[in-house]
């Protein structure tokens, strides 16, 4: 699906009972002053409709997203996807988790053509956080008790993930974590394998193909193919997070299919949603997810694999086939990559030291934190969206939809550029 952007001005402030100033008030009263003030330093505005690529505030701006976290790679409310949300509210959008639920089941098994073979199982629930909880739970299910995860990985901020996000700001105010977790370099497969020797046959590995939140750090070619070689020699259980990588945003489905590795567990999540309804899974061989389906009851969730969410899922797989989606994404990211490499070429004297990426996930690091702050806000005032990395603070992070058209495209290079250049020449004033 390709969606054009609305001509300029049809886009009319839509009426509500608070202004802005009330919205902030509330979030100081109910929600947080770190969050309001936030708010109020992003502009103030609030988001209140969407289609595409394309979020709308309700003073009537429009901004183009390249943000949105991985989410959003089908844009936003996608016909087939809000189609079937619709029909599954309509009928049945909760279960009574008593009897089978037939949504759920054609979801798995949908998603399971697409993993690399022998992920056959798959574990529905309602976020990545939740997702890598079920891993490290089943993880422990099969023996292996101890955990290693990579430096600047980032799996979710829930206790036991939050255990395995290796960054000192989230972990420090919830200490004591999970015990027996051992951080190591990532790319490095020699510190992987000093810490597997050390704990053979009770260990799970807990790696992303590319780190996202890290700052879109791409491994060397071969990492993750001796990853998996040191799991099987050292009889540890690997879990490959793909909750961002995952679902076509690396321009492949998996993070993974660069090098053919097969993970004992992987992790899905965000584009899973199709953009319209928050689902996430753990899926495994049939080996590794024998504890969980001996005993359905040994680790469940009230609105896990909730009818609405699985046909959000089932929904987004099938689109993502019917409109080969995921070539799509590669073939615009090759697109993007090059254009913003251009952009940044005049300022890799220092300012600019990589611009690196891999499908629909850029990532631009700048040798100053402040200048990720200050162009993040430039690209706002002019109508753009872009993530910051939060386990990379010097990297601005881009994550656009794959239903991003020509001129939006073009919109964007040329809004990155001009808001770039402001941000250097305020640096420098």
């Amino acid at each position: 699906m390709t969606v054009s952007p609305p001509a300029p001005g049809t886009a009319p402030a839509v009426a509500h009972a608070e202004t802005d100033e009330d919205v902030v008030a509330l979030y100081l009263k109910h929600i947080g002053s770190g969050r309001a003030v936030m708010g109020r330093v992003m502009g103030g505005m609030a988001e209140i409709r969407s289609e595409g690529p394309w979020i709308h505030a309700d003073d009537g701006r429009r901004f183009l997203n390249f943000g949105g976290y991985g989410v959003f790679l089908l844009g936003h409310r996608h016909p087939a996807v809000v189609e079937a949300v619709h029909r599954q509210i309509d009928t049945h959008p909760l279960a009574s988790r008593v009897f089978l639920e037939p949504v759920a089941a054609r979801a798995a098994r949908a998603l399971a053509a697409h993993t690399p073979p022998g992920l056959d199982h798959v574990h529905f629930v309602n976020s990545g956080a939740e997702a890598t909880e079920a891993a490290l739970k089943l993880a422990r299910a099969n023996g292996r008790t101890s955990v290693i995860t990579t430096r600047k990985g980032f799996h979710g901020k829930t206790l036991g993930a939050l255990s395995v996000t290796a960054n000192d700001t989230y972990q420090s105010p919830f200490q004591p974590l999970l015990p027996d977790v051992t951080q190591v370099a990532y790319d490095d497969a020699a510190d992987l394998e000093q810490a597997l020797a050390a704990r053979r046959d009770t260990a799970c590995v807990v790696v992303e193909p590319v780190q996202g939140e890290g700052g879109v750090r791409i491994p060397r070619p071969g990492y993750l193919t001796r990853v998996a070689e040191l799991c099987r020699t050292y009889g540890a259980l690997l879990v490959v997070d793909e909750i961002q990588t995952g679902m076509g945003r690396l321009g492949t489905w998996w993070g993974v299919d660069a090098e053919q590795v097969r993970p004992d567990i992987m992790l899905v999540g965000k584009g899973l949603s199709g953009g319209v309804v928050p689902v996430a899974a753990m899926v495994a061989t049939a080996e590794t997810y024998g504890p969980f389906s001996r005993d359905p009851y040994l680790h469940t969730s009230t609105f896990g694999a909730s009818p609405i969410a699985c046909a959000a899922a089932l929904a987004t797989v099938t689109a993502m086939e019917q409109e080969h989606t995921v070539a799509r994404a590669d073939a615009l990211g090759v697109r993007l990559l090059a254009g913003v490499r251009e952009v940044c070429a005049p300022y890799q004297d220092g300012r600019v030291r990589e611009v690196r990426g891999r499908g629909l996930l850029i990532g631009i690091e700048f040798a100053e934190e402040q200048a990720v702050g200050e162009l993040l806000l430039e690209m706002i005032a002019r109508g753009v969206l872009v993530n910051h990395s939060l386990n990379s603070t010097r990297v601005l992070r881009l994550t656009p939809p794959a239903v991003v058209d020509d001129t939006a495209l073009d919109l964007f290079l040329t809004t990155f550029a001009d808001a770039l250049g402001s941000t250097f020449a305020r640096m420098a004033g």
